[in-house]
């Protein structure tokens, strides 16, 4: 049973990452979904030691979206935020933003490690996830 009033519930963790050029798996420098997840098992990780003093279990996703492509030279900004509390389980809803992107060209141009600040992060993958705490 959640308890709404639960200070647990809207907690949020946010890490960044970098993702290194030494993870792209596909034409274009593009990485797989899984790395995403990977993230998401990390920042929740800290959720459950931040709600629970315990590192918790990973129990299940749920209606996990890729909507966009996550590349290598990519800055990304994880968020996992608490919205459900039970006896021993928690919801949480994830979501990884690209916060930074490369744009250098190494065919185009010399300085092929430029890179940008986005003016608007790009939410590449969204995920509710479930973990379980003793």
């Amino acid at each position: 049973m959640t308890d709404d009033h639960d200070p647990r519930l809207g907690l949020a963790v946010v890490h960044r990452r970098y993702v290194p050029y030494s993870h792209a798996h596909y034409a274009g420098n593009l990485v797989d979904g899984a790395y995403s997840l990977g993230l998401f098992g990390d920042v929740a990780t800290e959720v459950c030691i931040r709600t629970d003093g315990d590192e918790g279990l990973f129990a299940s996703y749920s209606d996990v979206q890729f909507a966009a492509p996550v590349r290598a030279g990519d800055m990304l900004e994880i968020e996992a935020r608490v919205v459900r509390v039970g006896r021993r389980s928690r919801t949480l809803e994830f979501e990884v933003r690209i916060v930074c992107r490369g744009v250098g060209d190494a065919a185009a141009d010399a300085r092929d490690s430029a890179a940008e600040v986005l003016a608007e992060p790009i939410v590449a993958t969204t995920a509710t996830g479930t973990v379980v705490v003793p």
